[in-house]
């Protein structure tokens, strides 16, 4: 799924599961460690090279390719593992960056040119998303909460509830692309696509 079109140069979506199982949320946490562990690490060496990302947008006005796709791969696995422990998927995520390996779409437009100035102020422009965001997260967390129990008797995730767990998270991913110097777009106060 391309970016392209969708209205932000992000695209994040996860598909919504006919039927999850009642067993699982007992031990999805438990069974997600070895990828938390891993995407920590890798997490480290992303955040290394944003800062050289940094530098180089400073004197070139450009992010570079490979850093790009390095990081974006690293985003797309951790993703991949918080929508497994949050109940959004039974399937057990892959251990790559890989995009089309699992059912969730995380896709960032490499960006021909990005401003050599923003660089310097988007930690202070994102801070009213992060204000929504913090106060989003409480709800997000109270939905996962009721989710376990209408998994554990129904089988099902509630729509409703999913798709906003899926809105938060795109929000989130939308903010964190801007503030991590991927993309100079402001993003969206939304949760839709």
């Amino acid at each position: 799924m391309s970016a392209v079109g969708t209205g932000y140069p992000l695209s994040f979506d996860v598909e919504y599961p006919e039927r999850l199982s009642r067993w699982l949320i007992f031990v999805k946490w438990l069974l997600v460690l070895p990828h938390w562990i891993i995407v920590g690490l890798l997490g480290f060496v992303a955040e290394v090279m944003t800062v050289i990302a940094w530098f180089a947008i400073l004197f070139t006005g450009r992010y570079p390719k490979g850093l790009f796709d390095f990081v974006v791969g690293v985003y797309r696995w951790s993703y991949n593992a918080s929508v497994y422990p949050f109940l959004m998927r039974d399937e057990y995520p892959p251990f790559s960056m890989s995009t089309g390996q699992y059912p969730l779409t995380y896709e960032v437009e490499y960006p021909e040119r990005l401003s050599r100035w923003l660089i310097f102020v988007k930690w202070l422009l994102v801070l009213p998303h992060l204000i929504v965001l913090s106060i989003l997260s409480i709800v997000y967390l109270f939905t996962v909460f009721v989710a376990w129990f209408a998994i554990l008797f129904t089988g099902r995730y509630p729509r409703g509830l999913f798709d906003f767990a899926v809105g938060y998270l795109r929000w989130s991913a939308r903010v964190n692309a801007y503030f991590i110097l991927l993309r100079d777009e402001y993003p969206p106060f939304s949760l839709r696509p």
